[in-house]
């Protein structure tokens, strides 16, 4: 199978690290990648070469390769002359306002990175959970950078001072991440998720757990949160205004899977913060947690900075490129056979994952009928 690498035209991460690239042409593969792929996460050209890549440019990739790999999707006009070609990305096929029938009329067979199933079987392969993971580490790493005090207790001659107090909202992958951070720098965590199943989590990692009695918890939504009734809302809204008045860092990562992050942050609840302190939020693209939060902008209300970032992964691009060629390479294990490409419909993974193919869509977004638009800022 000749499978090619293409770079990313705005993201400093590329979709196949060198030692993934030896790995895949050890296994009967032939590997093309576009010319400084990897450049801004630093790989360069040569450590490709050495690995058995052919470098190549970018049009005889799309022209003269069988499977195509990138991390976000190419243009319309590039997704033509990949007609017949099997194509890996991450489409967001449940984004409202998504349109996949270019990708069928292309004759392209879309496998879709963000739709394979969160389960204990696809593990290895959840490039969600492994950039939600860095994205969590880097939101702690920015609240320290903008809070203008410790996040230890320090105890010196001119005496002592108070550990910063860090709240947690959502304690899925980059919520734990973020409590694991914030630990080691010496705060006091305290973190709140809808999920009864996070608390024991929360809690083996040294925070303490934010509770609201009554919440919706399902199993099946893939690590997502899901919609509360509108009495626990007013329950949980209450109690997160108590704690983030006494907070100096909030990290929201609460996000509802093909609609709007729920606003867990009020703009009342922002103005009774003390100055200095700060919020990262990791739900920024799809509205964000707070009121206030603009996506891809550091913004400061009344003396609290509010940082707004969903892609705080691809600024920490060498390992986050490494883990994604990882996700990626244990996916193409499922159906690539001794460089053979094997699609088995039956399969829980590429049933999910499968977007388009054979000139028709295979995803429909149950979203679509009955779901109101995103009212995200348009950052472009």
């Amino acid at each position: 199978m000749r499978i090619g690498i293409l770079n990313e035209q705005h993201d400093h991460r590329v979709a196949i690290n060198p030692e993934v690239a030896q790995k895949l042409i050890a296994e009967g593969n032939e590997l093309w990648v576009e010319k400084n792929a990897g450049a801004q996460a630093f790989f360069s050209d040569q450590d490709y070469a050495t690995a058995g890549a052919k470098l190549v440019e970018r049009e005889q990739i799309l022209k003269d390769t069988e499977l195509v790999i990138s991390i976000h999707p190419v243009n319309g006009k590039e997704l033509s002359q990949l007609q017949g070609k099997v194509y890996i990305s991450s489409f967001a096929p449940f984004t409202e306002g998504v349109d996949l029938s270019p990708v069928a009329e292309a004759g392209i067979t879309a496998l879709s990175l963000d739709m394979i199933p969160r389960s204990t079987i696809a593990q290895s392969m959840d490039i969600l959970s492994s950039m939600a993971s860095i994205a969590g580490y880097l939101s702690v790493i920015e609240a320290a950078k903008h809070l203008p005090r410790y996040f230890p207790m320090l105890t010196t001659a001119a005496g002592t001072i108070p550990p910063a107090k860090v709240l947690v909202l959502g304690a899925g992958v980059a919520g734990l991440q973020a409590i694991a951070t914030a630990k080691r720098l010496g705060a006091v965590i305290e973190a709140f998720d809808t999920r009864a199943a996070a608390k024991e989590e929360v809690q083996s990692l040294g925070a303490k757990f934010v509770e609201v009695e009554g919440a919706t918890d399902d199993k099946a939504a893939g690590g997502y949160a899901v919609e509360q009734s509108e009495e626990y809302k007013k329950k949980q809204q209450a109690l997160i205004k108590e704690k983030i008045e006494k907070s100096d860092v909030v990290i929201t990562t609460a996000q509802l899977r093909g609609k709007r992050a729920p606003i867990l942050i009020k703009k009342d609840m922002v103005e009774a913060m003390n100055p200095g302190s700060v919020i990262v939020d990791l739900a920024a693209s799809t509205g964000g947690n707070c009121e206030l939060t603009k996506n891809e902008a550091v913004i400061e209300h009344k003396g609290v900075t509010i940082i707004g970032n969903s892609n705080l992964a691809a600024e920490l691009p060498m390992n986050a490129s490494q883990l994604y060629a990882k996700n990626i390479h244990n996916y193409l294990k499922v159906f690539l056979k001794e460089g053979k490409l094997e699609l088995d419909f039956d399969n829980e993974i590429i049933k999910s994952s499968c977007i388009a193919h054979d000139g028709t869509v295979r995803y429909e977004n149950p979203f679509a009928a009955n779901h109101k638009p995103l009212e995200v800022e348009n950052s472009n």
